[in-house]
C-alpha cells in the first residue's frame, strides 16, 4: 500500500481522534459483548491507520475470557508468521517489529504490541505494505491505541460489574423490605454479607483508581489530556496532563478567559468559531497554538464531542494533544526540503537513487529539469537513455547495469542530446549503501557541468588563438618573480631569443642574447625596474648564434602577489621587420623629397589636421618664402584668395570627417601679391588602422584654362540666348493663330511649377506640349517621366505610379520605385488621366495636395518634389457630372488649362507639316523628294483629318515608303475611307538647322580652347 504524504497528517488526526474517543467514552461499550468490543477496535484500527491486516486479542480483568478478532485477508504471510510464533512461544512479552515478510503476491512489514506484562491483557498486531511502516509515529499511535483500548475495555467491564452490583443491591434492598422480618433474624448474616460486598466494592474502586492511574500515565506519555466543559455554567474539568500542557497549576482556578489568554492571537478567530460551534452542540476538531508567558509556542490538536443532557444543557467532552514536537519536525522537514531544492537549483545539481532490490529509480526535481523533463516525471532507464548522447549510450547502459547489481560506487562524465539539438555535459557521482535490514541502495548526484565544459573549451581555444596570434605577430609573453628569479616564457618568446623549448628561462639567458652595444643599457633598465618596482619599456638588439641581428621591443608591468613579492609580466615583440621597413621608408622619403622638389606643380605635405610639414621648391619659389617661414605661418588659409577661403575650409572639413580625397579650384597668392587659379587635389595617406597620417596636396596652375573657360562661357551664354530665341518649341510646327495662342500660353506657364491640364482630341500633340513646358521650366535638367494611364492594366496603375514594396502582392519579388519617385525634381506627364480608377484618383489627389504618398504595401510616407502635367481627350466636366471622375481632383489638375486645337482648325499649318514629315521620313528612307504634287496638297488641305496630326503623320510616312519619284503624291483612296467632318490643322517648325548651328559653334569654341591650353602647357618649364 502506497501512502500519499499529503493525506498522512489528516489520517493521523482521525486516528488520534478515534483513540481519544476510546479513552473518554468507555460507556459506549457498557453492556456489549467482548467480541463486539474487540471487533469495533479492529475495525477502528484498520480504518484509522489504513492497515492491510489487524489482529486484536483482549482479556477480561480476571483473565478468564479471551476475545480475538482478525481483519484483512489480502495476503497471508503475516498471520502465518503470527500463528507460528504463538505455537512456538505461546506468548509475546515485548513489542516486535517484523520487516520484509514475503508473501505470494507482495512483501509487507508488521508489528506486534503486547498489552500488559507478558500480554496478560491482550495484544494488538498490525501489518501494511507501506515502505516506511511502521515508523515512529505508527508505533507510538498503535501503543497508545492498544493501551487506551485495553484500559477502556477493562473500565467498561468494571463499570458493567459495578452496575450489576448496584442492580443486585437494589434487588437485595427490595427483598430486604419484603423480608424485613426475616432480616431481623438474619441481621448478623446479612451484615456479614454486606461487609463482604463492601469489601468487594472497595476492591473494585481500588481497581478503578488503578485504571485511572494507567490512563493518566498514558496521557502523560502521549502528551494527550482530557477535558470537560459545561457550556451553560462555564464549568471546566481538566485532567492532570491538560494542566501540564497548558502549564497551569492543578490547583488553579480555571476560567474560560484565563484559558483564552494563552491562545495565540492569530488563532483566536478559529478558537472562537470552535467555541461557537460547541454552543450549537456541534463537535470540535481544530489545531491552534499557545503563546506561553516566556514566548514559547506550543501546537495543540483539540477534539471534542458535544452532547445535550436531559435538561437540554450542553456538555463538551474531549481531548487535547500536544503536537509541538511533530509540528516543529514537519516545519523543519519542509524548510530542509526547500533549502535542498534551492541548493540543487542554484548549483545545478540533482539527486538520484536506485533501490537495488526493486530496480526502482527516483530523482529530485532538479535532476528531472537537467534531463529536460517536467518536475514529477517518474524516471525509468528508457527515459534516461532517450536523452543520452548516441556516443555515450553504451557507457550509460553499462553504468545502469552495474548499479542494478549493487555493491559499486560510480564517478563518470557523459553527455545528453536535448530535443532542441543542444548538448549538456553531466558529472555523475554515486555511492552504494546497505542499511541494518540489508536493503541496498545507490545514492548519488547529477551535476550539470555544461558551462564548465564550454568555459574549458573556450580557454583551450583562446590559448591556441593566443599562441597563434603571438606567432603571427612575433610577440611573446613572459613572467618573472624577482625574489626567486624564476621566469616563464611562451613558445614565441623562446623562438624570438633563439632558444630551444627545453632551455631554462632566466635573465642571464636574455643578457646572453643582447647585442654587445646594447647590453649596458638593458642591464641598467633591468636593475632600475627591479630596484624601484616600476614598469619597463625599451627597445634593443638581439645577436643570435648565427650572427643575425633582431630588433625587439620589450614592455614589462610591475605588480605584487598576495604575499607582497614583486613580479613582472610583459611582452617581447620582434620588430626587426618594422625597423628594416622604417629604414627603407626613410631612404624612400629622401628620394621622394628630391622628386617633389623637381615636380612642376606646387606640392605640399600636411599632418592629419593640416599641420605644415613640407612643401617643394617650386611652391616656395611661387610664394617667395623659405621652408621654415612657410612652416611658421600660423594662418591656415594665408595664401588663399579671401573669396575662396570659406569654400576651401568647407571642403577640408568634409574631407577630414570622411577621410576621403577631394579637389577644388581656388586662387593662390603669388610672391608679388597677384593671384592665379590652381586646381588643388588633396589625397589622404592612412596607417594600418585606417587613420589619416598625412595629406598630400598638389596644385596645378589652371589660370590660362580659367580664362579660356570664362571666354567660352560668355560666348556660350550668348549663343544659347540666340538659340533659345530661335528654337523655343523645337518639334511643334505651325504658324496658325490658334497654335500661336497655345504657344504663348506655354511660354507663360512653363517657368512656373503650376499644374497644367492639356485637353484636346487624339493626335493633336499633347505630349509635345508637355515636353515643351518641361524644357522651358526650371526643371529642364531633371527627368521628364511620361505615363500613359490608359495603357497600363488597371490593377497595376497604382504600383506603376507609386511603386510597391517587396511582397505587396503576388509577383512583387522586390521593391520597385514608382514613376513619381523617378521624376523627383522633374516633371511627370500623366497622359489619358481621365482613365484612372477612383482609388488611384484618391492617391493622386493626395500627391497633389500633400506632395507625399505611400508605396503599395508600404507604411512609410514618401515626400516628392514633382511638377504634374496631365492630358486627356475626354470631357472631364462631363465625367465629373456623371461621377466617374472626382471633382476635387479635377480642380487640382485644372490649375492652368491648355486646349490643343484640332488640325481642322489649323489648315494653314498643313503645308508646313507635310514638308516637315516628308523631310523626316525621306531622309530616314534614303529618298530625295524635291516637291509635292499640287493636287495632293489641295487634297490634304481639304481633308478633315479626324485623326489630327497623328493621322497626317501616318499618311505621309506610308506615302514616302511607296513613293518612287521625286514628286510626292498620296493615294486618294487612303483619305476617302476616313470620316468627313470639318476638322483640319498643321504647322511646321524646323529646329534641326538651329540645333546643327549650335553644335557647330560649340565645337569651334571648344577646339579653340583646347589649342590655347596646349600652347600654355608647352610654354611652362619642365
Amino acid at each position: 500500500m502506497t501512502v500519499d504524504s499529503s493525506t498522512e497528517i489528516p489520517r493521523l488526526r482521525a486516528t488520534v481522534r478515534d483513540l481519544l474517543a476510546l479513552s473518554t467514552i468507555p460507556e459506549a461499550w457498557v453492556g456489549r459483548e467482548p467480541p463486539a468490543i474487540a471487533a469495533d477496535l479492529a475495525d477502528l484500527l484498520v480504518g484509522s491507520l489504513e492497515l492491510d491486516f489487524a489482529f486484536v486479542r483482549l482479556s477480561d480483568p480476571t483473565g478468564g475470557q479471551v476475545v480475538e478478532v482478525t481483519r484483512g485477508n489480502s495476503w497471508k504471510a503475516f498471520p502465518e508468521w503470527l500463528q507460528q510464533h504463538f505455537a512456538e512461544f505461546g506468548q509475546i512479552s515485548r513489542k516486535e517489529i517484523v520487516t520484509n515478510i514475503r508473501g505470494a503476491e507482495e512483501s509487507c512489514s508488521g508489528i506486534v504490541i503486547p498489552i500488559g506484562v507478558n500480554s496478560e491483557r491482550g495484544l494488538v498486531a498490525a501489518a501494511s505494505d507501506r515502505l516506511d511502516f511502521p515508523n515512529q509515529i505508527d508505533q507510538q499511535l498503535l501503543s497508545v491505541a492498544a493501551n487506551n483500548a485495553a484500559t477502556a475495555f477493562q473500565n467498561a467491564f468494571l463499570i458493567k460489574e459495578l452496575r450489576s452490583a448496584q442492580e443486585a443491591l437494589r434487588a437485595n434492598e427490595q427483598e430486604l423490605r419484603n423480608a424485613r422480618d426475616e432480616l431481623e433474624i438474619k441481621v448478623a448474616e446479612r451484615t456479614a454479607e454486606l461487609r463482604r460486598s463492601e469489601t468487594e466494592l472497595r476492591d473494585v474502586i481500588v481497581e478503578l483508581q488503578r485504571r485511572e492511574a494507567y490512563l493518566a500515565e498514558a496521557q502523560r506519555l502521549s502528551h494527550t489530556g482530557s477535558f470537560g466543559w459545561s457550556v451553560p455554567s462555564g464549568e471546566i474539568f481538566w485532567s492532570d496532563e491538560t494542566f501540564r500542557i497548558f502549564e497551569f497549576s492543578p490547583s488553579s482556578n480555571l476560567s474560560l478567559q484565563t484559558i483564552l489568554e494563552r491562545v495565540h492571537p492569530q488563532d483566536m478567530p478559529s478558537v472562537e468559531m470552535a467555541m461557537a460551534a460547541a454552543t450549537r452542540a456541534e463537535g470540535i476538531d481544530l489545531e491552534c497554538r499557545l503563546l506561553m508567558p516566556d514566548g514559547r509556542i506550543k501546537y495543540l490538536h483539540l477534539v471534542g464531542k458535544a452532547e445535550r443532557g436531559e435538561t437540554g444543557s450542553i456538555e463538551v467532552i474531549g481531548a487535547v494533544m500536544d503536537v509541538t514536537t511533530r509540528k516543529l519536525t514537519e516545519i523543519e522537514l519542509r524548510r530542509s526540503k526547500t533549502h535542498l531544492a534551492d541548493a540543487q537549483r542554484l548549483s545545478r545539481t540533482g539527486s538520484v537513487g536506485m533501490e537495488v532490490s526493486t530496480k526502482r529509480i527516483f530523482w529530485s526535481e532538479e535532476a528531472a529539469r537537467i534531463y529536460g523533463y517536467p518536475p514529477g516525471t517518474e524516471p525509468t532507464p528508457d527515459l534516461i537513455l532517450q536523452r543520452s548522447h548516441p556516443d555515450d549510450v553504451n557507457l550509460l547502459k553499462d553504468v545502469l547495469k552495474r548499479a542494478a547489481q549493487g555493491g559499486s560506487d560510480f564517478d563518470w562524465e557523459h553527455r545528453l542530446l536535448m530535443p532542441d539539438g543542444s548538448i549538456k555535459h553531466l558529472h555523475d557521482l554515486a555511492h552504494y549503501l546497505r542499511d541494518e535490514a540489508g536493503n541496498e541502495e545507490i545514492i548519488g548526484a547529477i551535476m550539470d557541468i555544461t558551462e564548465r565544459k564550454v568555459t574549458e573549451e573556450s580557454i583551450r581555444r583562446s590559448e591556441a588563438y593566443l599562441a597563434e596570434a603571438q606567432r603571427i605577430s612575433h610577440t611573446g609573453s613572459f613572467g618573472c618573480k624577482v625574489s626567486s628569479g624564476e621566469m616563464f616564457w611562451s613558445e614565441e618568446t623562446f623562438r624570438i631569443f633563439g632558444y630551444d623549448r627545453g632551455a631554462k628561462p632566466a635573465v642571464e639567458a636574455i643578457l646572453k642574447r643582447v647585442h654587445p652595444d646594447d647590453k649596458a643599457m638593458v642591464q641598467g633598465q633591468i636593475d632600475s625596474a627591479t630596484s624601484q618596482g616600476k614598469d619597463c619599456n625599451l627597445e634593443y638588439r638581439v645577436l643570435l648564434p648565427d650572427d643575425s641581428v633582431k630588433h625587439v621591443h620589450v614592455v614589462a608591468h610591475a605588480m605584487k602577489d598576495k604575499a607582497g613579492n614583486l613580479e613582472f609580466v610583459g611582452a617581447v615583440t620582434d620588430i626587426t621587420e618594422r625597423k628594416v621597413a622604417e629604414e627603407r621608408i626613410r631612404g624612400q622619403e629622401a628620394e621622394h623629397q628630391q622628386t617633389l622638389d623637381f615636380a612642376p606643380q606646387l606640392i605640399g605635405v600636411y599632418g592629419p589636421n593640416r599641420e605644415r610639414i613640407h612643401v617643394n621648391r617650386i611652391a616656395l619659389d611661387y610664394l617667395g618664402l623659405s621652408l621654415e617661414e612657410w612652416r611658421q605661418t600660423s594662418e591656415r588659409h594665408a595664401f588663399v584668395h579671401p573669396d575662396d577661403r570659406a569654400r576651401d575650409r568647407a571642403h577640408f572639413d568634409r574631407a577630414l570627417s570622411a577621410g576621403s580625397a577631394y579637389e577644388l579650384e581656388l586662387r593662390l597668392r603669388k610672391r608679388d601679391g597677384t593671384y592665379r587659379w590652381f586646381l588643388a587635389r588633396l589625397n589622404p595617406v592612412r596607417d594600418d588602422k585606417g587613420q589619416v597620417r598625412r595629406w598630400y596636396v598638389t596644385c596645378t596652375d589652371i589660370e590660362d584654362r580659367k580664362r579660356a573657360e570664362e571666354k567660352l562661357q560668355q560666348e556660350n551664354v550668348a549663343l544659347r540666348e540666340e538659340i533659345d530665341r530661335a528654337s523655343m518649341f523645337e518639334e511643334i510646327v505651325g504658324t496658325s493663330p490658334a497654335l500661336q495662342t497655345v504657344l504663348s500660353r506655354i511660354s507663360k506657364v512653363a517657368p512656373t511649377d503650376s499644374t497644367v491640364l492639356i485637353t484636346g482630341e487624339t493626335g493633336t500633340g499633347k505630349e509635345l506640349v508637355a515636353r515643351a513646358i518641361h524644357r522651358r521650366s526650371n526643371r529642364a535638367s531633371r527627368a521628364f517621366v511620361s505615363v500613359n494611364c490608359a495603357a497600363i492594366p488597371r490593377d497595376l496603375i497604382a504600383s506603376e505610379l507609386f511603386g510597391h514594396e517587396k511582397g505587396a502582392f503576388t509577383g512583387a519579388m522586390q521593391r520597385r520605385l514608382g514613376r513619381f519617385e523617378l521624376a523627383e525634381g522633374g516633371t511627370i506627364f500623366l497622359d489619358e488621366v481621365g482613365e484612372l480608377l477612383p482609388d488611384t484618383q484618391v492617391a493622386l489627389l493626395r500627391v497633389l495636395q500633400e506632395r507625399e504618398f505611400e508605396r503599395v504595401g508600404g507604411r512609410q510616407s514618401i515626400r516628392v518634389d514633382v511638377r504634374v502635367v496631365a492630358a486627356t481627350n475626354r470631357d472631364l466636366k462631363a465625367a465629373v457630372a456623371n461621377g466617374t471622375f472626382r471633382e476635387d481632383l479635377y480642380y487640382r489638375l485644372n490649375v492652368f488649362p491648355l486646349e490643343m486645337p484640332p488640325l481642322r482648325a489649323r489648315r494653314a499649318d498643313v503645308p508646313l507639316l507635310v514638308e516637315y514629315f516628308i523631310d523626316r521620313y525621306g531622309r530616314k528612307a534614303g529618298k530625295n523628294i524635291r516637291s509635292v504634287d499640287k493636287k495632293t496638297l489641295q487634297l490634304l488641305q481639304s481633308y478633315p483629318w479626324p485623326g489630327n496630326i497623328r493621322e497626317l503623320q501616318n499618311i505621309i510616312e506610308r506615302s514616302v515608303i511607296v513613293c518612287e519619284t521625286e514628286i510626292f503624291t498620296v493615294d486618294e483612296s487612303w483619305l476617302s475611307k476616313q470620316s468627313h467632318d470639318e476638322r483640319s490643322g498643321g504647322k511646321l517648325y524646323l529646329s534641326q538647322k538651329l540645333a546643327a548651328k549650335e553644335k557647330e559653334v560649340i565645337e569651334e569654341v571648344c577646339e579653340k580652347a583646347k589649342d590655347e591650353y596646349s600652347d600654355r602647357q608647352a610654354r611652362q618649364p619642365s
